[in-house]
């Protein structure tokens, strides 16, 4: 079987991606968070104007425009009839949700960027003007106000039979369309104790992380549980609180993670971590069988099949490849795999070899990559694994 060459560029980019853990390390900050750091959700109820015939013609939505048109002190003799009809018919406005995130820490007149969203029957934001809009938090109390001009990011094309779309043009954002009136400031000084929160809760993780801060500010830090880091704030830092954290949050540290298998069965993504390990297992999957610096050739196969010699004995014996993985050539030249025939399986049995302990998940994937597996047939075999038991890891699927 010629291994195509999109197949054995994903060979390599596979092999380079598993040939060794990842042993970096990474800083405390971009691990964890202060707590008292939050950020706090922002909503609003507002009106957009200026639509080119796209907008909603909602019962809400009237009396929306009715209320903004009292609230300007309207004076005509047509506007006075509307606004005691309590009908305003138009196709140009809509009535639509603001939300945005008030980041912790800012400070009053800081701008914010607010996201849009149709609430009645308008198809299109394409070219509006949001109206001053508060925004509320969760306690009820306006922290911010929004108004300003919308940017969609797409278009709708109305026609005869069907209308063109691109991306969501019912959803919109306005930059630096919303202006802090009321600061909302975090406290993360909790009486003389600053406590980091670990993104990912993890034993190992949360112990490196004491280890770290203790071998710079001994006899400070103390692990709560997975996710919370105890640190008591040295009395000549009291002052300084802020830069103090800063510094720690440079400290590097190796975290640890779970085995995991990552599956998105819609995109045909598979992610593995480093510390997968299966155990001896026999793997065939349609008419395929895999075993690490072994020919795969169907039984009863005559030698020099396909014009091709039988592997040597001592490639046949050879080890699985180690953790860190085997080179590039090394993996290639190990694998010399047949085409196998598209006849019936049982008419071509095929010789079932055994995967060894030491035989990782990432060794696993490279292999069966550069033999020109499909991502399906990937996610079809590690979900086997799984099942079987013999795979030990999370299996995550998306």
């Amino acid at each position: 079987m010629n291994i195509p060459l999109r197949h054995l560029l994903l060979s390599l980019t596979c092999v380079m991606a598993f040939s060794a853990p990842c042993r970096g390390e990474v800083r405390i900050k971009d691990i964890t968070r202060i707590e008292g750091a939050d950020s706090n959700m922002l909503y609003g109820t507002g009106l957009v104007v200026g639509l080119f015939g796209t907008g909603g013609r909602s019962l809400s939505t009237q009396q929306m425009a009715i209320d903004m048109l009292r609230k300007l002190e309207m004076t005509t003799k047509l506007a006075r009839q509307t606004l005691l009809d309590n009908v305003f018919k138009s196709n140009n406005i809509s009535q639509v949700m603001v939300t945005v995130e008030l980041p912790a820490f800012s400070r009053k007149g800081s701008k914010l960027d607010v996201t849009v969203s149709v609430l009645d029957d308008a198809i299109s934001l394409e070219g509006g003007t949001l109206l001053l809009t508060p925004l509320r938090g969760a306690d009820g109390e306006v922290y911010a106000v929004a108004q300003g001009q919308l940017s969609i990011g797409g278009f709708r094309v109305p026609t005869t039979v069907a209308g063109t779309q691109k991306n969501h043009p019912t959803v919109a954002r306005a930059q630096n369309g919303a202006i802090v009136e009321r600061e909302a400031l975090g406290q993360i000084d909790h009486g003389g104790i600053v406590r980091m929160l670990l993104r990912d809760p993890d034993f190992t993780t949360a112990k490196m992380i004491m280890l770290a801060i203790n071998k710079q500010y001994p006899a400070t830090a103390k692990s709560i549980d997975p996710g919370t880091i105890q640190i008591r704030v040295p009395p000549q830092r009291r002052l300084d609180i802020p830069d103090f954290v800063s510094e720690i949050g440079q400290l590097s540290v190796m975290p640890d993670t779970p085995a995991r298998v990552v599956i998105n069965e819609r995109t045909g993504t598979v992610i593995v971590g480093h510390q997968v390990r299966i155990s001896s297992v026999a793997i065939a999957h349609g008419n395929l069988v895999i075993k690490p610096n072994v020919t795969l050739v169907p039984a009863g196969t005559p030698p020099g099949g396909n014009g091709q010699p039988d592997a040597p004995p001592n490639e046949q014996k050879g080890p699985p490849p180690n953790e860190d993985g085997d080179s590039i050539d090394d993996i290639l030249k190990s694998l010399r795999p047949r085409s196998l025939p598209e006849a019936d399986p049982l008419q071509q049995p095929l010789t079932l070899h055994n995967v060894e302990q030491t035989f990782t998940v990432a060794d696993l994937a490279r292999v069966l990559n550069a033999l020109g597996v499909s991502p399906r047939d990937l996610i079809a075999i590690f979900q086997a694994l799984k099942e079987s038991g013999a795979m030990h890891a999370d299996l995550v699927v998306m």
